[in-house]
């Protein structure tokens, strides 16, 4: 059946509802990693919610994500993702991180210094149970935990959840939000398999740390990156990446 409406656009419905709009014009880099070109912004002081419009037309939400960085060996894994995070900043309104003491450790152990200050994030500490993204009602729609260690892995599974990471991690379960958790251990236990499992069945997906090499990667970097593409393309992100068959 073929509608007698006239044809509305999204945006002409959506500004009636906040009455201070604040135009800012985003002209994003899209060599590095899939920016957006000469993206509009407006933002809704009134509304959770803020949007981005195309020029191609039409309205997307903005992602809030959070990461949590587990004491498992892999810190490039992790630095790899910020900086693609810091690289997608046009997609984006928040991205909350958190870092076990054994990711710090690690973290200076396998990479050097670490400077958070390189990172347009908010940093939690580990035990800071009044970050936002440990309630559902802050309506964070993602969270990456990568890497993530065994022990992080079993509490999830468990619902324990005993730090900011895993109350993270039990919210975005409990709202039937996107949760990625990215181990790197080898091998595996029957134990970590049934973690692996409970936390499929609870809406989780896992995306091992397992390099591909039909790219032809030159650098630690560069292998790094098949995995941490992989996992912003299951968090809903456009980024530029290697894809098998195109040119």
């Amino acid at each position: 059946m073929t509608s007698t409406h006239p044809s509305v656009s999204l945006r002409s419905l959506c500004e009636p509802l906040w009455n201070k709009k604040v135009p800012q014009r985003l002209t994003e880099r899209t060599e590095a990693h899939g920016g957006i070109r000469a993206a509009e912004k407006w933002r809704y002081k009134k509304s959770p919610i803020s949007f981005t419009f195309l020029q191609t037309g039409g309205y997307r939400s903005m992602k809030k994500i959070v990461v949590a960085v587990t004491g498992s060996s892999g810190s490039i894994y992790a630095k790899v993702l910020f900086d693609k995070l810091a690289d997608l900043r046009a997609q984006w309104d928040a991205v909350g991180v958190v870092l076990s003491d054994n990711a710090r450790i690690n973290w200076e152990l396998e990479i050097g210094p670490m400077d958070l200050g390189a990172y347009p994030f908010d940093f939690y500490e580990k035990n800071d149970f009044y970050a936002p993204f440990a309630s559902g009602s802050a309506q964070y729609d993602t969270m990456l935990v990568c890497p993530c260690s065994m022990g992080t892995l079993a509490r999830i599974a468990t619902g324990l959840s005993n730090d900011l990471a895993t109350r993270a991690a039990d919210v975005i379960l409990k709202e039937r939000r996107r949760l990625i958790l990215v181990p790197r251990d080898t091998p595996l236990s029957l134990i970590h398999i049934n973690n692996m499992k409970t936390v499929t069945e609870a809406g989780g997906i896992i995306c091992p740390a397992s390099p591909s090499f039909y790219s032809r990667p030159k650098t630690l970097e560069d292998v790094a990156a098949t995995v941490v593409d992989r996992v912003l393309d299951l968090a809903g992100f456009s980024l530029k990446s290697y894809r098998w068959g195109e040119k």
